[in-house]
């Protein structure tokens, strides 16, 4: 048995190591250290290969390069607005917004978000009317179509889209396909080869270079953004897959939220697309003017589109939601599929609700996933605890990444309120300042409470033993779930 003992040494020596790197040199968020210690302690040797594959950090790598010459005109744009912005001079298409100069100079420095005024939204809450206007958009392009989505399944939907691709392909149009290589696993390249073989160029990001074994596991681009010609543009929640049309049983009607924008904000979705598609791919693309023609359709919806991601330490998204329910004096309506929030989220909807906020947060009543839903659970008390009001979605699914305050700012994307949105996950969010698009969200989500159960504290209280002990199991690791 000599050779047990000195097995059962090696695995504590690693792990001791782990746990000194954890603490003395990642520094890392206190919470996600505590829940990476529980792991090692109880899982040796299994838990140190869990670190070496899911315990990386992207922070130290310089993956996107705006300041290259490509974008130099977008960065000139940056620095003058934020000029704009210091003294004063910034004026606003709906006088209210004046009111929250603070956040867009914050998004601006903080991501180089660009603020435009010339935009015009329509919101999609169902994937049939969402996936008929992207399709007739792609049918009608003439020069270009830009795809980055996280899931794209190889089912009737996928198939679809891939069949319309290659035939614009096939007419000279140009085709670029990005796609997460975990998120979209099954995709094969009998069902790609068609639109390659077109013309069409195709990309995996951050993909296994070893069979079955993806060291970039834990970064993951959740993105899904399309530009067609650079005058349209989609952003919001909805994958490319049969379940995001109401198709699968198992749940039912899927209830998303996504947008369809027209305006100067499409050239921030491209240049998001770009930086993502060169890191991905050997064929490069630039900033030329190709790709940012002048927008055709004007509106008046002022939008700044933020993306966040693992190789930064400044949360963009997260800040903008925090600043966000800082900012609200009369309503909170908050909706994501995943409520996991960190302390400080957690800590500013709360004094939102104690300072008379009215603060609503709509959260699905089915799981897609397991640990997820039953960490999101272990939240609910401290909520309504602090007075805010909580609601469970139940006809079909419920997968809408919003937040409206005061009908006046809003926020659509596809980040959740979560700790792997806010720092695990490459993530892009469009926060709108309109009125008059903000209420219309506030509408949405009052619509979405007649098909809701409100989770009371009696009943939160008389919920079943087993409920509770695997709220509490998968809160200690809900840091880093």
């Amino acid at each position: 048995m000599a050779w047990t003992n000195h097995v059962v040494t090696f695995l504590f020596v690693i792990n001791l190591g782990l746990a000194g790197v954890l603490i003395f040199l990642e520094r890392r968020n206190i919470a996600a250290t505590w829940a990476w210690l529980m792991i090692l302690l109880f899982l040796p040797g299994v838990g140190f290969v869990f670190y070496l594959i899911l315990g990386q950090k992207l922070t130290r790598r310089k993956l996107y390069k705006l300041k290259e010459g490509d974008f130099s005109r977008s960065l000139e744009l940056v620095s003058r607005q934020k000029g704009m912005l210091e003294k004063g001079t910034m004026t606003f298409h709906d006088p209210v917004m004046s009111a929250h100069e603070d956040m867009i100079y914050m998004n601006l420095i903080s991501d180089a978000a660009l603020f435009t005024q010339d935009n015009a939204v329509e919101i999609f809450t169902e994937g049939q009317s969402k996936f008929d206007s992207l399709l007739q958009c792609i049918r009608g392009a003439k020069t270009y179509v830009h795809l980055l989505y996280y899931i794209v399944r190889d089912d009737d939907l996928g198939r679809k889209l891939i069949h319309e691709l290659t035939e614009k392909a096939k007419q000279g149009v140009e085709i670029k396909l990005l796609y997460d290589d975990i998120g979209s696993s099954a995709l094969s390249s009998r069902m790609l080869g068609p639109l390659v073989q077109a013309g069409g160029a195709v990309a995996a990001f951050f993909p296994s270079r070893i069979p079955y074994l993806n060291m970039w596991v834990n970064f993951r681009n959740h993105r899904k953004l399309a530009i067609i010609d650079g005058q349209t543009g989609y952003i919001g929640g909805f994958n490319i897959g049969n379940e995001y049309v109401g198709l699968d049983k198992k749940f039912g009607f899927w209830r998303d939220t996504h947008l369809k924008v027209q305006g100067s904000a499409v050239h921030m979705l491209q240049t998001r697309f770009i930086l993502d598609w060169n890191i991905s791919s050997p064929i490069r693309l630039d900033g030329s003017a190709r790709y940012f023609p002048r927008p055709s359709a004007v509106g008046n919806v002022g939008i700044q589109i933020v993306s966040s991601g693992p190789n930064s330490e400044k949360q963009q998204i997260k800040h903008g939601y925090l600043k966000m329910i800082y900012k609200a004096r009369k309503r909170i309506y908050l909706q994501s599929p995943y409520f996991i929030p960190d302390d400080s989220l957690l800590t500013a909807l709360k004094m939102a609700a104690m300072s008379g906020v009215d603060v609503r947060v709509m959260v699905p009543a089915k799981a897609d996933h397991k640990l997820v839903y039953w960490a999101s659970h272990s939240y609910i008390g401290e909520l309504l605890k602090s007075g805010i009001r909580v609601f469970q979605y139940e006809n079909g699914f419920l997968h809408a990444k919003t937040m409206v305050i005061d009908s006046a700012i809003a926020s659509v994307g596809t980040a959740n309120i979560d700790i792997r949105s806010f720092k695990l996950n490459f993530e892009t969010n469009a926060f709108l300042f309109d009125t008059q698009t903000a209420s219309h969200i506030e509408h949405i989500f009052e619509q979405d409470l007649a098909v809701c159960r409100e989770v009371t504290m009696d009943v939160y209280v008389r919920r079943p033993w087993p409920d509770k002990f695997l709220e509490s199991i998968t809160r200690l690791v809900s840091p880093i779930l």
